[in-house]
């Protein structure tokens, strides 16, 4: 068992002294945790906190193994004369490929997101809590659970009540929703929180890779940095809200920052003991119908061996009582609140928040029901917390307001999901992304562009793009030397540029504006045609600036006298 002191040797300790070994090893636990008539280490009082809703935890606050790690057994009285024998090793290892997974989604978030300083014990911890770490390795080369890790049906039966969310799809189960993988995501979550951690193409739950590198961005949203307590707390509590949840990870992560090794995959200890207290549960390997309730059997009671009654179930025909509808049950439709046209340049936020209206079918508003914005397609636009999803829950008024979205560098159009969180009520936004642009352009300096033919111009041109008088960075632009005013063809002589083989080139795209909105042309050269030439810079928006370039002609070298005069008359002596 997961969290047994060593066996004893048989006949070598008494009552007492296996008394004072229990006690001793209860005694060093963490608050919260006891042990029960076996030895075992579970933790208690583990009913998650009403302070955030299921469906927004990474697990729907489903049950989990409370079984603790392993400690050096506390030594016996000497009268007992035996040593307690230390746990297995398959007990404190971690499966060889589930090890591998925390580490490459560990490496991969040091990168994706440095500030997060996500150490891989983190995810070494919540995956032995969540699933004894893919149920002792049970996974096949590529890291695929060989069978499914379900967690209980989220009906409201001791747990939270989560309908379907993804129609079976994740789960099995198109009646309620349950927690799925190794991490133990329910579909909700990992509709928008999954990622591809082994680079197959696919976002698969029950996969260790792509479930290992999904907790971890979902540990690092929000900006938390995880080497400080107080956002590692925060983090882990947003993955199961119980304050008992918290303690016990952090127990394995102390546990395995002290050092752990790798076993071969499939090898590892099942864990045994669970949140919800069902003896010998563990998460379902496969969906499972709902079992129906039986009626009790009388058994005898303690007065004297007579049978205690047993309540009778309801008769046939008799009316159940009709349950009260839930807000989230009485809402019919969600309907856009105002959003007006949702279009941002790249880099830039959108101005308009998105804001949708819970109604019934009659119209009226549906306050205290949660709804969650996903932003789908093929885009790198975020909200402002970074993320691409974002919840909300609705005002007196019905109305959900997302947070601002913020334009990435793809342009093009978007949707973001308006989803009434536990219904299959949506309503999509459409939103665009246009290239950034410039409004206006100018030279950064008044100096005169002069040359002479057939030499270099000693200055570079520079100009300035803005945007409504702001800074306009990253702004595409063309600079070409045109032949009139109004002509703006190529011209065929006059100024030109050199490319990296030196020749000559009268056309330059794909030029870029800087972070400060500034953009140097590379120097320009003459041919020995003198004049005045054009050189116009364009970017997209329409800046246009037009620039004055003049080229003199060379200068005509002086004759100078010629040593001797000959060739020319001579005059004739006198005679």
């Amino acid at each position: 068992m997961a969290a047994q002191f060593g066996r004893l040797r048989k006949g070598a300790v008494n009552t007492t002294v296996a008394a004072v070994v229990v006690a001793a090893l209860a005694a060093s636990q963490a608050p919260g945790v006891t042990t029960d008539d076996a030895g075992r280490r579970v933790t208690t009082g583990t009913q998650p906190s009403p302070d955030t809703p299921a469906e927004n935890s990474a697990t729907g606050n489903s049950p989990y193994y409370t079984d603790l790690p392993p400690l050096n057994s506390p030594k016996p009285s000497p009268s007992a004369g035996a040593t307690p024998v230390a746990p297995g090793e398959s007990e404190a290892g971690i499966p060889a490929t589930v090890l591998d997974a925390y580490k490459r989604a560990a490496t991969s978030l040091q990168q994706a997101k440095p500030g997060c300083n996500l150490p891989w014990e983190v995810l070494a911890a919540i995956g032995k809590v969540e699933s004894g770490q893919a149920r002792g390795g049970r996974v096949d080369a590529d890291g695929t659970t060989l069978s499914p890790i379900l967690g209980p049906q989220l009906n409201g039966n001791g747990f939270a009540n989560i309908g379907d969310t993804d129609g079976g799809a994740y789960d099995g189960d198109s009646s309620y929703d349950r927690a799925v993988g190794p991490m133990q995501f329910i579909p909700s979550t990992w509709e928008w929180a999954g990622r591809d951690g082994n680079g197959d193409g696919k976002k698969d739950p029950n996969n260790v890779y792509d479930a290992a590198l999904a907790a971890g961005h979902y540990l690092c949203r929000f900006g938390w940095d995880l080497s400080a307590q107080a956002d590692l707390d925060s983090a882990i509590l947003s993955y199961n809200n119980s304050q008992d949840y918290l303690n016990l990870v952090l127990t394995w992560l102390e546990y395995y920052r002290k050092g752990t090794h790798q076993i071969p995959d499939g090898t590892g200890t099942l864990p045994s003991d669970r949140s919800d207290a069902t003896a010998g549960a563990s998460p379902s390997p496969s969906p499972t119908e709902p079992k129906t309730p039986t009626t009790p059997s009388t058994k005898p009671g303690g007065n004297g061996g007579s049978a205690s009654p047993t309540p009778k179930p309801d008769e046939p025909g008799t009316p159940s009582p009709t349950p009260t509808p839930t807000p989230t049950d009485t809402v019919h439709h969600l309907e856009n609140a105002g959003t007006a046209k949702l279009t941002a340049m790249a880099g830039d936020s959108f101005t308009e928040r998105i804001s949708t209206r819970a109604e019934t079918r009659a119209g009226k508003a549906v306050a205290k029901v949660r709804v969650r914005f996903t932003i789908v397609g093929s885009t790198d636009a975020t909200f402002s917390t970074g993320e691409k999803y974002a919840a909300a829950v609705t005002n007196s008024a019905g109305e959900a307001v997302a947070p601002a979205l913020k334009a990435g560098e793809n342009t093009g159009e978007f949707v973001v999901r308006a989803t009434l969180v536990g219904r299959s009520v949506t309503l999509d936004y459409k939103a665009t992304v246009t290239e950034r642009a410039a409004d206006t352009l100018a030279r950064t300096s008044e100096t005169a562009l002069t040359c002479t033919a057939g030499g270099e111009f000693a200055d570079q041109v520079e100009v300035k793009a803005t945007y409504k008088g702001a800074v306009a960075d990253k702004v595409a632009a063309t600079a070409t030397l045109i032949k009139s005013a109004d002509d703006p063809a190529e011209n065929d002589k006059g100024p030109y540029f050199k490319d990296a083989d030196g020749k000559t080139v009268r056309t330059l795209s794909g030029l870029t504006t800087d972070a400060n909105g500034l953009l140097k042309l590379p120097k320009l050269y003459a041919d020995d045609t003198a004049g005045t030439y054009l050189l116009r810079i364009t970017t997209a928006g329409g800046a246009t600036l037009t620039v004055e370039l003049k080229v003199e002609a060379a200068a005509t070298p002086s004759p100078t006298p010629s040593d001797s005069a000959s060739g020319s008359p001579s005059a004739s002596p006198s005679v």
